[in-house]
């Protein structure tokens, strides 16, 4: 009779325990709401999504395939492909102005579309490998990574674009070959760029010409490649690869004040300030990280992704977050529809 006894005993705390493990693999702020298929694409990466909120439109940039994908967010259905492209990775929906800016990395330029007929209208020459971007909306500039380990220099470049004239203004010259995502504060003149060959952030005024202060990642915290900004809070978030971790800095001074472990091959970083969330997309699965406070981070949800499913966008106009899954095997690409709940 004890024996049935502990027999019971241990397979109710194991299913506790079950039940428990269950809900640290899930995360109700995450909920699968649909999913939009794209056979025609062929296997390889996804890089960056854009929105148009008030058109209601999503913009995917298929790296590997060449292409800008196009969705409706009310019927989450894909609308348009953009060809022609050689590997486009960041893009901006200029609303006021209608027109679609597309960094088109092995190209080495930014084209730029009619975003409604979709039709190539210009196009603004920059070195090879250009990559990640960040806007700043009062100026209407475009600051844009480019050059380094593909051109074959020690150097990299962050041009700035004036998007309203569709020119580049000039080339700020930065140290090193390996320089990926890039965040503007909005109440100061601030620049933060992760230096991704020296493990390191760094620091500059946009008006300027270098590199004000250089912040060093902890030992052993290798790849960084994605940045978020909490301003009001001033905390700096990094996501590193090697391994993966989320990083948080002190916006002020560089110091590090949190970091925890994460999935794998992450690329894109989403910070949610009113729900005080993280969101990491990486290799495998979404982790969503809960912003305690400051200073302090947990894991408050992890959620299945996909091979090389590293692009993912919050859209908060929308209560929605998207994940771009790559082709892979007998499975085809498609984008993932979550709604973010409370």
């Amino acid at each position: 009779m004890r024996k049935n006894l502990s027999i019971c005993v241990v397979v109710v705390l194991l299913f506790i325990a079950s039940v428990f493990a269950g809900a640290a693999e899930s995360d109700s702020s995450l909920q699968l709401v649909g999913k939009i298929p794209l056979p025609a694409l062929r296997e390889g990466d996804f890089d960056h999504f854009a929105k148009d909120v008030d058109g209601h439109r999503l913009f995917l940039t298929g790296e590997a395939n060449g292409t800008v994908e196009v969705f409706d967010s009310i019927s989450n259905k894909h609308t348009h492909t953009i060809t022609g492209l050689k590997s486009p990775h960041a893009l901006l929906y200029r609303k006021d102005t209608n027109r679609l800016f597309v960094v088109d990395g092995d190209a080495s330029r930014i084209r730029i579309y009619d975003a409604t007929t979709f039709r190539l209208v210009g196009q603004i020459m920059l070195a090879i490998d250009a990559d990640s971007m960040a806007y700043d909306p009062d100026t209407k500039y475009l600051y844009v990574v480019n050059g380094g380990r593909a051109a074959k220099t020690p150097y990299s470049l962050i041009s700035v674009i004036d998007t309203s004239a569709s020119k580049k203004l000039r080339d700020i010259k930065i140290d090193t070959n390996w320089v990926e995502a890039l965040a503007l504060e909005k109440s100061g003149p601030r620049l933060f760029c992760v230096l991704t060959s020296q493990n390191a952030i760094g620091v500059m005024d946009r008006a300027g010409n270098s590199l004000s202060a250089t912040w060093p990642l902890p030992d052993g915290s290798k790849h960084p490649v994605s940045l978020g900004l909490d301003e009001p809070n001033h905390r700096l978030f990094v996501a590193t690869r090697e391994p993966g971790q989320l990083i948080v800095l002190n916006s002020d001074s560089g110091k590090v004040v949190s970091q925890v472990a994460t999935v794998g091959m992450i690329d894109d970083l989403s910070f949610d300030p009113k729900q005080k969330r993280i969101y990491l997309a990486g290799d495998g699965s979404i982790e969503i990280y809960s912003q305690k406070d400051p200073d302090h981070y947990s894991l408050a949800g992890k959620v299945p992704g996909g091979f090389r499913a590293k692009t993912g966008l919050l859209v908060p106009e929308w209560n929605r977050y998207y994940l771009a899954v790559p082709r892979h095997q007998a499975h085809h690409a498609e984008v993932r529809v979550y709604k973010v709940g409370p």
